[in-house]
């Protein structure tokens, strides 16, 4: 691994691409600490940090924006509105044909989709501003804005502002993916959860209401945790595959014998991240309606304790199998073998062919997406009843996220370098 991130920084064009991903998260974090302007800061701040102890879905989108709602800054809204909006598309292009086929029409069709996802994403995002903009008015919070500016002027100064932040963030995410490394909206939530975890390792271990052993104890299962989440995302199940032997002109080709890979955990972070956004979506929708108490229960009822846990599971297990039909077509699977020449040993091709990818795919993906849900639940139920706030920071979907994160980005950046030493034996 540190070879290869020593052999990235050695060639110029990967080079460039870390040092614009660096500095373009760089300018996020910077983003997250400027202030929306006519707030009172140190007010609204002390008024939320005393919400966020009895409301966990605020806590939860707290941590998602890397601590940048709490400060009410230009960055408030973060990353959420643009990946509720790709999981809207993504769902819409499996119940509309249209879409379907829009998405596989190549380029052009896939900037027409890109399009749609940024549409969604700024009325997604105009929602969240207003709605946090009626919460800070409210009886919890009663902040009074400048008094030299009218009450509307100021808050549409103060909603333009968030929605302005959440398409800059948007932008950023699609420069990282198009001449960055790695996935955009990936890297920026890896920062935001990385950026906390500082401060809740001081807190965690200089609380004198957290005992030593359960800060040891938290420590060793992320210890043990992170490398067996490792080897799920790596582990492969590899089917065989035989190409038959043809002769074109005077030369025979095929014959060879390869694998088609398929891993254990196809998904990715995708469904936890999917699940996350959807349980937290009514903790967004609450702070329209800040004196509707059974919103603010059911809001905090889905972002934490046994429904949480439940619906977690559920939601995970569900995108896991949904997502890997969109990424893994078995039919075009089939397809392709049957044009280059190749089959399966002891099936034949054609439907066959199929019917055997579906299966294995079906029992492949059950075991990795209930390992997900259970990394994803199990620390959320110890912090349940341990009130450790390293746990909170440890949590399950961090941790899932930023190690999925980080191998996605290494394996980018290998196959970049392997690219590049194919093309240089070219050069020569």
């Amino acid at each position: 691994m540190f070879k290869d991130i020593i052999g990235a920084f050695k060639v110029k064009e990967l080079r460039h691409k870390i040092f614009l991903t660096i500095i373009i998260l760089l300018l996020y974090r910077l983003g997250a600490y400027l202030p929306v302007p006519g707030i009172p800061i140190q007010e609204i701040q002390n008024k939320i940090s005393e919400q966020m102890s009895s409301a966990t879905g605020l806590t939860l989108l707290n941590l998602f924006s890397g601590g940048a709602l709490s400060r009410v800054s230009v960055f408030a809204l973060g990353i959420m509105p643009y990946i509720t909006a790709q999981i809207i598309m993504q769902m819409l292009q499996a119940v509309i044909p249209s879409l379907d086929a829009l998405s596989k029409e190549g380029e052009s069709g896939q900037r027409k989709i890109t399009q749609y996802t940024r549409y969604f994403t700024l009325g997604l995002a105009l929602l969240n501003a207003v709605g946090y903009l009626f919460l800070f008015k409210s009886s919890a919070y009663n902040v009074s804005f400048s008094d030299q500016i009218p009450s509307v002027a100021m808050g549409c100064i103060v909603v333009f502002t968030m929605l302005v932040g959440a398409m800059i963030i948007m932008w950023f995410g699609e420069i990282i993916t198009q001449k960055g490394v790695g996935n955009g909206m990936s890297l920026i939530i890896f920062c935001n959860i990385m950026a906390g975890i500082p401060t809740s390792i001081t807190s965690a271990l200089s609380s004198p209401s957290t005992p030593g052993w359960v800060a040891a104890l938290t420590v060793c299962a992320v210890a043990i945790i992170v490398p067996v989440i490792i080897f799920v995302e790596r582990g492969q199940r590899r089917i065989p595959i035989q190409f038959a032997k043809r002769v074109v002109g005077r030369r025979i080709m095929g014959g060879q014998a390869t694998y088609l890979p398929i891993k254990v955990n196809t998904a990715g972070v995708i469904p936890i991240i999917f699940a996350s956004a959807l349980l937290y979506f009514p903790a967004q929708v609450s702070v329209f309606f800040p004196d509707a108490t059974w919103l603010t229960t059911f809001s905090n009822a889905v972002s934490s304790g046994w429904l949480n846990w439940i619906l977690t599971v559920l939601l995970i297990v569900a995108y896991a199998y949904f997502y890997t039909s969109l990424v893994f077509n078995p039919e075009d699977t089939a397809d392709q073998l049957r044009k280059q020449g190749g089959f399966i040993p002891g099936v034949r091709p054609g439907e066959a062919t199929v019917v055997y990818i579906k299966h294995v795919i079906n029992r492949i993906t059950l075991p990795g997406a209930l390992f997900v849900a259970v990394v994803a639940v199990v620390p959320s139920i110890i912090f349940n009843f341990t009130n450790n706030s390293l746990l909170q920071a440890f949590g399950g979907t961090s941790i899932l996220i930023m190690v999925g994160v980080a191998l996605d980005t290494l394996t980018q950046v290998q196959s970049q370098l392997k690219t590049h030493d194919y093309s240089s034996l070219f050069v020569k």
